[in-house]
């Protein structure tokens, strides 16, 4: 088989750069945007712009970056090997958490859906079986995990769709305004506090530049994938959760662990809304599937940089990470179990309040290198100061960002990151000594 065989379009590209975004953000966007109120949409607001700078900047970076390993590639411009090692470290460690999350997710809206309830350490079983499930299915490849993709990410645009569609037979102005602020949270506070709300539903607009190994025609398909995924959720995030809020009275939306199968329940009936239940979880499914490939090749490109065990690089014939996908799934088990708390939210909260924190550190790095990149590349001047500056708000709502995940969250993500400048120093002298070696030579 050759390579090309195995290569992903660049449609299925966008579809995982979508479901990346949707398949588990939004199923519970409803419920935690009801604990600031319909004036979230201010956030969304700010997030859609923010987002947007993130993925044009990732999207030129796609074009003009001649380094390899996404994020880490980039930052490599500015930064050289000590930054490229800490985007692909910070990433990496980031998505090993998101998607621990995303599993307990899968496991909660299941139980929802089929009336049950767990304990704490059935929980944890449930999401170590449902992380190897999705593991054990990316071992056929890229094209594969594009086709699957592009068949569950269905589960959630329907119904999304849907209720983007004919929610507003249902909607309810005056029920809408009555939920502008139902907490009375000072303005300020509402804002930033759904910020980070917001942030969880967009991370995965970089994941295109992630899987750039794994797609034809990268240098075209990357930007178009970026950009294209990134309106697309945008879209589709503002007007569904917001019609919702016309729905669905804030309290019943704040108290639901399954909004949009209650949603359709309101609207219609209670079996239509199980209906819609089942495929948000087999969505929520599918975004742990497309992220567990994603965190293989991002493994796998910092394995071949050097910065993590060679073990990581190993392919099949069919061009797959298979032991690398292994030892993620161990390390997620852990985590599942490490993690494990009273209630299914908590568990939730504390993985993703982590997740967004250390995801933002490689944004931050890439948008600080795209001045270095565009001058390296010779892009004309006129266009580079049109996509610095645009990086340059991507960066600022970045940093907006984390202040807006909360000092715990900044506290745990520093820790992580702080480690991660004292591993890179058991690997720096494959780079750095190289460098050293040279420069002596030279004098």
């Amino acid at each position: 088989m050759s390579k090309s065989n195995n290569k992903m379009s660049v449609w299925q590209l966008t579809i995982i750069t979508v479901i990346n975004m949707m398949g588990s953000g939004i199923i519970m966007l409803p419920t935690n945007l009801a604990q600031v109120g319909t004036m979230s949409i201010l956030s969304w607001l700010v997030t859609a712009v923010g987002s947007m700078a993130l993925a044009y900047a990732f999207a030129q970076a796609g074009m003009f970056s001649r380094k390899a390993a996404g994020m880490g590639g980039y930052s490599e411009y500015s930064f050289g090997k000590a930054g490229s090692f800490m985007a692909n470290y910070t990433y990496g460690v980031s998505l090993l958490i998101a998607n621990v999350a995303i599993a307990i997710s899968a496991v909660g809206y299941a139980c929802g859906f089929l009336g049950k309830e767990l304990s704490p350490i059935s929980v944890g079983l449930w999401t170590i079986f449902t992380l190897w499930l999705a593991t054990v299915l990316n071992f056929k490849g890229a094209r594969v995990t594009g086709r699957i993709s592009s068949f569950t990410i269905w589960g959630v645009i329907g119904p999304v769709v849907g209720i983007s569609i004919f929610g507003w037979f249902f909607f309810s102005g005056k029920l809408y305004a009555s939920a502008w602020n139902p907490n009375h949270i000072p303005f300020f506070t509402a804002v930033s506090k759904s910020i980070s709300i917001t942030l969880w539903a967009f991370l995965g607009l970089e994941s295109a530049a992630a899987n750039m190994d794994a797609v034809e025609n990268p240098k075209r398909n990357v930007p178009i994938a970026c950009l294209g995924g990134t309106i697309g959720a945008a879209i589709i995030y503002v007007i569904s959760t917001n019609v919702m809020a016309g729905i669905v009275p804030n309290a019943q939306l704040l108290n639901s662990s399954a909004p949009f199968g209650l949603a359709f329940a309101t609207m219609f009936n209670s079996t239509i809304g199980k209906l819609v239940m089942g495929l948000m979880v087999i969505s929520c499914f599918g975004s742990l599937f497309s992220w567990q490939f994603t965190i293989a090749q991002v493994f796998k490109g910092s394995a071949v940089e050097g910065y993590f065990p060679k073990i990581f690089s190993k392919i099949t014939k069919d061009e797959t990470p298979i032991i690398a996908m292994v030892i993620i799934t161990v390390i997620q088990s852990m985590l599942a179990l490490m993690t494990v708390s009273p209630t299914l939210s908590k568990q939730f909260n504390v993985l993703v309040n982590l997740a967004v924190v250390t995801n933002v550190i490689p944004y931050l790095l890439s948008m600080a290198s795209i001045r270095v990149m565009q001058k390296s590349e010779n892009v004309p001047a006129g266009r580079a100061k049109v996509t610095n500056f645009i990086a340059l708000v991507g960066a600022v709502y970045g940093l907006y960002a984390l202040y807006s995940s909360g000092a715990e969250a900044l506290t745990y993500g520093s820790i992580v990151t702080f480690a991660g400048w004292i591993l890179y120093g058991f690997v720096s002298h494959k780079f750095d000594l190289k460098k050293d070696d040279m420069m002596d030579r030279v004098a």
